[in-house]
């Protein structure tokens, strides 16, 4: 089945309201992110990000995400994670308006504690209101749930999304500078060159409330968004990833990732100093290797992870605070808050894709 006939079922599919649509894209890579970018635009090295305009959406890109997550503690003494995501896939380039739009939009929420995980997931066209992304002022919407901004760019967001049993309503304050990935932005993937252009506030400062089914809970933390949009950002033989986002008790940050291939694995990550500089990491020098497995959906997943970082003398354990934190959602993945231990310690997100039933 080629690409244009799959994108056509999905496009009817999704028109008819089925979630499943999302699943016809696998056709290579993890959720189809190893697909041929035919038509779309596609990262180039050298290219200079620009804010706010960049905080908005690149409908010639086939793929991009705006994407929180937030290790908080509760008045109740208790930890808690949340997630945020808000993804733009296309089924062609560029904009249309109203039901012609070739625009998909995909709403991702959760919620975690020690012992329960809750998620919800949302569904809209582009074109008619329902979903979207303004750049300045910034707000990013889908039905109602929303991350807003309440001040210049994305340094102040109000923060809001609801599932059947859950829902959060947080302010979101930060001060720190906005992080490039790889080569200013440029975050390359794999071996064969696929890229995206990448870059992250890591430094929110969080409070406001969390509804559970025992109640409200107000709470404080911390959270980091990413920005992400390629075209085809995995290679066609990369099956999956596991992406880490640490925060470390000394002010010092890391973000990782493993992109898991047949062949061969591809790494990449950067390194965040206290002050909020930056450093690339080159493929090789961040390494994540797996402890312990839980069974989760059917699936054996790795919830306890050894990951090293030497040139910073860095060697953590990676504990999942909830092992069941699965999003079962039309892509199903799993993500959840983890607790940090070892050479530094911390909180932080772990975020895995591409792991099968059976496996």
């Amino acid at each position: 089945m080629n690409d244009k006939l799959l994108a056509i079922l999905a496009a009817v599919l999704l028109t008819l309201g089925l979630t499943l649509a999302p699943m016809l894209l696998r056709a290579q890579g993890f959720a189809g992110l190893g697909t041929e970018a035919e038509g779309f635009a596609i990262p180039e090295p050298g290219t200079v990000l620009s804010f706010p305009r960049d905080h908005g959406p690149h409908p010639d890109f086939r793929i991009e995400w705006w994407y929180l997550t937030a290790n908080l503690q509760g008045a109740d003494g208790q930890d808690y994670g949340i997630q945020w995501t808000l993804f733009r896939s296309a089924l062609a380039p560029g904009r249309q308006p109203g039901w012609d739009s070739p625009q998909i939009w995909m709403g991702h929420a959760g919620l975690t504690t020690e012992r329960q995980h809750y998620f919800a997931e949302r569904l809209a066209r582009g074109g008619i209101g329902q979903a979207g992304v303004t750049a300045d002022p910034f707000n990013a919407w889908i039905d109602d749930w929303h991350m807003r901004g309440t001040g210049v760019g994305i340094d102040q967001l109000s923060l809001r999304a609801s599932g059947m049993e859950f829902s959060y309503d947080l302010q979101l304050s930060a001060d720190t500078p906005l992080v490039l990935h790889g080569a200013d932005g440029y975050s390359v993937k794999s071996a064969s060159g696929q890229a995206s252009y990448y870059y992250s506030q890591p430094g929110y400062r969080i409070e406001g409330q969390l509804m559970l089914p025992s109640g409200p809970v107000a709470v404080t933390g911390h959270g980091w968004l990413d920005r992400e949009w390629s075209s085809q950002p995995l290679d066609e033989d990369q099956t999956g990833w596991d992406w880490f986002s640490l925060s470390f008790d000394n002010g010092e940050k890391l973000m990782g990732f493993v992109l898991r291939g047949v062949d061969a694995d591809y790494t990449s990550g950067t390194w965040i100093a206290a002050d909020g500089s930056a450093r690339a990491l080159p493929d090789g020098a961040f390494s994540a290797q797996p402890l312990d497995y839980s069974s989760v959906a059917g699936r054996s997943v790795p919830t306890r992870w050894q990951v090293s970082l030497p040139e910073q003398e860095l060697s953590v354990t990676v504990e999942a605070l909830n092992p069941q934190s699965w999003m079962g959602t039309a892509f199903p993945y799993w993500e959840g808050p983890v607790r940090v231990s070892g050479s530094h310690n911390g909180r932080g997100y772990l975020e895995m894709t591409g792991y099968e039933p059976g496996e």
